[in-house]
């Protein structure tokens, strides 16, 4: 039986909703791994499953991703979750071919929603895959330009894609 949360009075989605809009994230991060050679399949597999943990516990806020080339940030994407997201237009993932650079290094940070307590971490952290850890990196891709970006939705469940590039 599928959970349902209500997100305001008229727009609800379910599990099933939350799953749809993460694989769609999934064959992003896949996608970035594989063009720039920083991740393996696995490992993005492995922050994919995380990011559907979160997500479908109501404690993930955004996604941020940032490819960096011996230190120089030189494109980024961000998935910011929108849980009244009826009026997006679902996209198909793609558009993150990104580069492979010199000595490539790529980031990804989770920012997590205010109910994401000390309590909530130590019960969801036997389900996570990664051991994530506080950061004070700077995510604003200040250096970067905005590059567009795609909605994935699913009901009122979504996430909304901002690119940015050198």
């Amino acid at each position: 039986m599928s959970q349902t949360r209500t997100a305001s009075a008229s727009a609800t989605y379910t599990v099933v909703d939350i799953e749809k809009v993460v694989r769609l994230v999934k064959a992003d991060l896949m996608m970035i791994g594989d063009s720039t050679g920083a991740w393996t399949p696995e490992k993005a597999g492995q922050y994919a499953h995380d990011v559907e943990v979160l997500a479908k516990a109501g404690y993930l806020e955004h996604v941020d991703v940032t490819l960096f080339s011996d230190g120089v940030e030189i494109k980024a994407t961000r998935f910011n979750v929108d849980t009244d997201a009826g009026s997006l237009t679902s996209s198909r993932p793609g558009g993150v071919m990104w580069p492979r650079v010199a000595k490539p290094y790529l980031r990804l940070i989770l920012r997590y929603t205010d109910a994401y307590t000390a309590a909530a971490r130590a019960a969801i952290k036997d389900k996570l895959k990664i051991n994530w850890t506080s950061t004070d990196a700077d995510t604003s891709h200040s250096t970067l330009k905005a590059a567009g970006g795609r909605d994935y939705a699913s009901n009122a469940y979504g996430m909304q894609r901002k690119d940015w590039a050198a």
